[in-house]
C-alpha cells in the first residue's frame, strides 16, 4: 500500500517523496510520516468504502477548530479520493511527553473553545466516532439531540448485532425525559467530540494540538467524560478549565 500512497502524493501534489516510514496515530488507519525534502507531513490512509468519508468528516473537523480561534488542530492540507479507499494529509508535529505547565495550558484552550455557542445542537453534516457513524441531525435541546443521535443508534447497532433484545431498549420518550431531568439547562458548545488520551498531542514547543476530532455542538461535558474513560489527562488540566470557564 505504501507504493500506491507515494504515487498518489506525488501525482496529486507535485511533491518528490524522500522518505514514507510508517507511525503511530494510526487506531483505525494506516499512519505514515512523509519527508518531502526540508517538509515533513503526516498521512493518513483509510481503506474501503467508508476511508473518504471518514476522512473527509475529520478534514471538516480540523477546519473547523481553528476557526474557533483558541486552540489548534493539526492542521488539514490535502484530501484525496483513491480507488481503495481516502487519504488525508496534515501537518507533521513534533511531540513530546506533556509537562504540567502544557496540560494547564490545554485546558485553558479547551475552555475557550467550549464558549463557542450555537442556535441548536448538532453539526451540518454526520461524521464519525471512530468507525462507527456519528449522526448529527440538530435540535433545540441537548436531551433530544443525544437521545435520537447517541443512544438510540448504538443501541440499534447492539440490537442489529444481536447484543440487545427488543424488551432491553427503552422508548426513545422515556430515555429523553430521564436525560432532561439530568440536565435541562445546557447551551450547544463546540466540543472535540473524541477527546481521549491518544488525541491530543504536545509540540516540542509546549503548544498543545488536538488531533482526530469528531466535532458538534453538544454538552461540553461530553469532552470531560471521553477525557476520563481511558486516563492521560492531569488533575491540572481539569483545575485549569474550571479556573477558565
Amino acid at each position: 500500500m505504501e507504493k500506491e500512497l507515494k504515487k498518489h502524493i506525488e501525482s496529486s501534489l507535485g511533491l518528490k517523496i524522500t522518505s514514507l516510514v510508517p507511525v503511530s496515530g494510526g487506531d483505525i488507519s494506516t499512519a505514515l510520516k512523509i519527508t518531502s525534502g526540508a517538509d515533513q507531513f503526516f498521512c493518513k490512509y483509510q481503506a474501503g468504502d467508508t476511508g473518504y468519508p471518514m476522512l473527509k468528516a475529520e478534514k471538516e473537523g480540523l477546519d473547523a477548530i481553528p476557526a474557533a480561534g483558541f486552540i489548534n488542530p493539526n492542521k488539514s492540507i490535502h484530501l484525496s479520493k483513491m480507488e481503495t479507499g481516502g487519504c488525508l494529509l496534515l501537518e507533521y508535529i513534533e511531540s513530546k511527553s506533556p509537562a504540567e505547565k502544557d496540560m494547564i495550558q490545554l485546558g485553558r484552550q479547551l475552555a475557550g473553545l467550549h464558549t463557542v455557542k450555537a442556535a441548536s445542537f448538532g453539526w451540518e453534516t454526520d461524521n464519525f466516532i471512530g468507525s462507527l457513524p456519528q449522526y448529527n441531525v440538530r435540535a433545540d435541546n441537548w436531551a433530544r439531540f443525544y437521545t435520537s443521535n447517541r443512544i438510540l443508534p448504538q443501541m440499534k447497532m447492539a440490537y442489529d448485532k444481536g447484543l440487545l433484545g427488543k424488551r432491553e431498549i427503552p422508548p426513545a420518550e422515556k430515555v429523553e425525559m430521564r436525560l432532561h431531568d439530568i440536565c435541562s439547562l445546557c447551551e450547544p458548545s463546540l466540543i472535540h467530540g473524541d477527546l481521549w488520551g491518544g488525541n491530543f498531542l504536545i509540540a516540542k514547543n509546549g503548544t498543545p494540538y488536538l488531533i482526530d476530532p469528531s466535532v458538534s455542538y453538544s454538552h461540553q461535558g461530553m469532552d470531560f467524560a471521553m477525557s476520563r474513560l481511558f486516563g492521560g489527562f492531569s488533575s491540572s488540566f481539569y483545575r485549569a478549565y474550571e479556573e477558565t470557564s
